[in-house]
């Protein structure tokens, strides 16, 4: 799941740069040559879309995610990893199943319908940006349980503790 997380986080990448260059794109033609076109505001939106669902998993795989650092910073690193196990089992995963049962049905009427934007001239496959509802919160949930196995081993709850185990700052 890692490394799918980091190929995620790769397209992520090059999806960023692609809607910076679009948005730049769409100010050039507006204000130089006063053309401006929906479908390319559009594809922005999706973009960033695209980004931030897909991104949520490989920002957890890199503990890059929001976390209230008041008292977490001060742990020693097993305390940490505890925190780390009990938020991922507790928050975490209910969140992201809550997440994708609730999605479901919103993707699934979208694709019934195969929604179109409401704009002329805008891009006729929201279907395929609502979908990423859903695929991003069982991404999370598989990256979610990787980050468990990996706090259960060291932890060292099923057998002693693993010393050659990567810590959180390694990764």
């Amino acid at each position: 799941m890692d490394r799918l997380s980091d190929a995620i986080g790769s397209v992520c990448a090059v999806l960023t740069l692609i809607m910076v260059l679009l948005t730049v794109l769409i100010v050039v033609l507006r204000y130089a040559f006063g053309i401006g076109t929906i479908a390319l505001q559009e594809s922005v939106i999706y973009l960033h879309g695209a980004v931030f669902l897909l991104g949520i998993p490989y920002a957890l795989r890199h503990d890059a995610h929001v976390r209230v650092d008041l008292l977490y910073t001060g742990y020693a690193e097993r305390r940490r990893a505890w925190l780390n196990l009990i938020g991922h089992v507790v928050f975490l995963l209910p969140v992201a199943g809550f997440l994708l049962w609730s999605s479901l049905p919103y993707a699934a009427a979208s694709w019934r319908v195969l929604e179109t934007s409401s704009e002329v001239g805008g891009i006729p496959a929201i279907y395929l940006l609502k979908s990423l509802i859903p695929l991003a919160a069982i991404l999370l949930i598989l990256q979610g349980l990787s980050e468990i196995a990996k706090l259960i081993r060291q932890l060292g709850l099923l057998g002693k503790p693993d010393s050659a185990a990567t810590t959180r700052e390694d990764r």
